[in-house]
């Protein structure tokens, strides 16, 4: 458990030092700039980049923590389809795929284990990515219908 904490706690005190170094000074800059902006830097930042911009020097653990950083950044960047989506629901929706697909697993646990609410579940989630209603958890769909 304190293992766990720790680790927790250096993710917490890595994404800090990000803001810090990245997102702080772009709200600073005059030029209008997005947070996609700001997390594409961070993703081609070099380690030596990034203690330059914080003036810190990080040991070999820290370094490690940027790399898996930028690492999970990257996969949390890659936006969610609808159609991609929606295939699953079609498809596979009694198993609540679609629901992992777009972040909410809990909900995709409880899907796989009353199969989508014996299908009534499933075809509500099916109307409603048609619809639009049901997004990503982080957010919109990168591709829509």
């Amino acid at each position: 458990m304190k293992k766990v904490f720790a680790l927790l706690m250096a993710v917490v005190m890595l994404i800090s030092q990000v803001e810090a170094a990245v997102v702080k000074p772009l709200s600073n800059d005059p030029t209008p700039r997005t947070q996609k902006t700001a997390v594409a830097n961070f993703q081609k930042m070099s380690v030596k980049e990034f203690e330059n911009a914080t003036g810190k020097k990080m040991n070999l653990a820290q370094k490690l923590k940027f790399k898996a950083a930028q690492k999970l950044s990257k996969n949390a960047a890659e936006g969610k389809s609808q159609v991609t989506a929606l295939l699953l629901a079609l498809f596979l929706g009694g198993l609540g795929i679609h629901r992992f697909y777009l972040g909410y697993t809990w909900q995709g646990v409880v899907q796989l284990l009353t199969l989508g609410g014996l299908g009534i579940w499933a075809l509500i989630d099916l109307i409603r990515i048609i619809t639009g209603d049901l997004k990503p958890k982080d957010g919109e769909y990168d591709k829509t219908l």
